[in-house]
């Protein structure tokens, strides 16, 4: 991680790994809005948006192991899309975010606890 980001260590992987997630999203999902549009064209335009998701997403996760295991990481990856989606589907998709939704992520959500929790000693 470069010296000036140090300080947030904790923080600099998870602003990445959002900012990955904003790409990915618009590349799986965002054509969904586009769907007149060739094949051909939607699958080239998600892979050129995948690209500079693998700028954010590797960098994330390299410097983010100095400070997070891997299944850590992997769990802050899978809450932020979560997160990411979510908002994505309301404000760009336009689809109501329904009380199934919250119930489902509220069981990710204690998933997650239980990853960063470490080891039940005992």
């Amino acid at each position: 991680m470069p010296e000036i980001l140090a300080p947030y260590a904790r923080l600099v992987p998870i602003a990445m790994l959002m900012v990955s997630n904003l790409f990915m999203t618009f590349a799986w999902y965002g054509h969904l809005k586009y769907k007149s549009e060739a094949l051909w064209i939607v699958v080239l335009t998600s892979w050129g948006l995948a690209f500079f998701e693998y700028w954010f997403a590797v960098p994330a996760n390299r410097w983010g192991s100095s400070v997070y295991s891997a299944a850590e990481l992997k769990t802050i990856q899978e809450v932020v899309t979560l997160l990411v989606f979510a908002v994505f589907s309301v404000l760009y998709l336009k689809q109501p975010f329904t009380w199934n939704y919250a119930v489902g992520f509220v069981f990710i959500g204690v998933g997650a606890w239980f990853i960063f929790r470490g080891p039940i000693n005992g």
